[in-house]
């Protein structure tokens, strides 16, 4: 399987928080912005974009004197033997609270394997889930989550998922048509989110923005009711703006 080449607008943040973050881990005392920007090579401005996500997610913190220093979070985070537990919290931490701001459900899908799985999710009683009605890793070509995985596949990684999962309708609104599907994935801008507008379920709709690390295929999802569609757009453009956070999460 190959992965298109272009990386996505998250994917950039993550490496320069990640580049922050080792900085300011170099410095015990604390580190000024100042010298952050000097070290990192970032502009004020994304510097200073990154330093507030990073203290949010508990990453960083600010001393009294100005200074930046590692934060609770990275600290627990390289504690041994609960690492792996704290990596999970932290990040269905950050789940929960990217579902509460965009009021629906939240999901993370890795593409391994060759399948489409759903690794992480976030949801409430006044969020559900979407109801898998038909199993997800069959139906890439209709959801958000499997058109975002796909989009990210170069032209063979998509004609091997398609010769192992047909293209079966679901809906109306399903489609079936392999070159039609894949002009729709290749005019994909890769910083728009992909929508599903009842594709896969009748009732429901979804988006989704690519948050692929290194050589694995992700994206983040959320779905809501079709009476909710009018905050379809504006909870996909923060979904979008909040995948940093999540695919930091991941990262780290």
């Amino acid at each position: 399987m190959a992965l298109k080449p272009e990386p996505t607008a998250p994917f950039h943040s993550v490496q320069h928080a990640l580049r922050v973050l080792e900085t300011i881990s170099r410095h015990a005392n604390g580190v000024t912005d100042v010298q952050i920007a000097r070290e990192t090579g970032l502009p004020t401005a994304h510097l200073s974009q990154l330093l507030s996500m990073l203290r949010r997610e508990g990453y960083a913190q600010q001393l009294a004197d100005g200074a930046y220093a590692v934060g609770d979070a990275l600290l627990l985070l390289g504690s041994g033997a609960d690492r792996g537990r704290a990596l999970r919290d932290k990040l269905q931490r950050t789940l929960d609270q990217l579902r509460d701001s965009v009021g629906a459900a939240v999901y993370i899908s890795r593409y391994i394997d060759g399948e489409v799985k759903i690794t992480h999710y976030a949801d409430g009683p006044l969020v559900p889930k979407v109801n898998e009605w038909a199993e997800f890793r069959r139906t890439a070509h209709a959801s958000a989550v499997g058109k975002c995985l796909l989009a990210q596949l170069d032209h063979d990684g998509r004609m091997d998922h398609l010769s192992r999962h047909k293209t079966a309708r679901l809906t109306s609104r399903t489609i079936t048509n392999e070159k039609v599907l894949f002009h729709k994935l290749d005019s994909q801008p890769p910083t728009v989110p992909v929508l599903d507008l009842q594709e896969y379920a009748v009732g429901t709709v979804c988006a989704a923005v690519p948050i692929t690390a290194g050589k694995t295929v992700g994206c983040l999802a959320l779905s809501m009711p079709l009476e909710n569609a009018h905050r379809l757009r504006q909870a996909a453009d923060t979904l979008n703006r909040r995948a940093a956070p999540v695919l930091l999460s991941l990262a780290i």
